[in-house]
């Protein structure tokens, strides 16, 4: 095992939930405001996941005043408080990218598993 693994298996979290493109989770992150901590939640579907090791990053989509808001979020960054799944879903592809065009109550919609 050369430097870089041994750099980067150090760095990665296990303590993650693991989760897959289509469920509807809830991303807890630590945002620093000041010399203030505090958490902030992004819930929505996960419609990407991309990269391995310690470069995985995923995205996660949901609708906030009627506008998609889409958040990128590195799977092992330290900020990332935790994870919680809301609903499972189930889908035939590996990129939701689809759901951006969607409009309404279906834009947030992807079968349950």
């Amino acid at each position: 095992m050369n430097v870089i693994e041994k750099i980067e298996n150090e760095q990665q979290r296990t303590d993650l939930v693991p989760f897959k493109v289509g469920d509807t989770i809830k991303v807890y992150t630590r945002i620093k405001e000041g010399d203030r901590e505090r958490v902030q939640v992004f819930s929505g579907i996960v419609i990407n996941r991309q990269g391995r090791g310690l470069r995985e990053t995923f995205t996660v989509r949901r609708i906030s005043y009627g506008e998609g808001v889409e958040r990128v979020f590195p799977r092992h960054s330290p900020f990332i408080q935790k994870i919680e799944i809301e609903r499972a879903g189930k889908v035939r592809k590996a990129k939701l990218y689809y759901l951006r065009k969607r409009i309404g109550k279906t834009a947030t919609k992807v079968a349950d598993a």
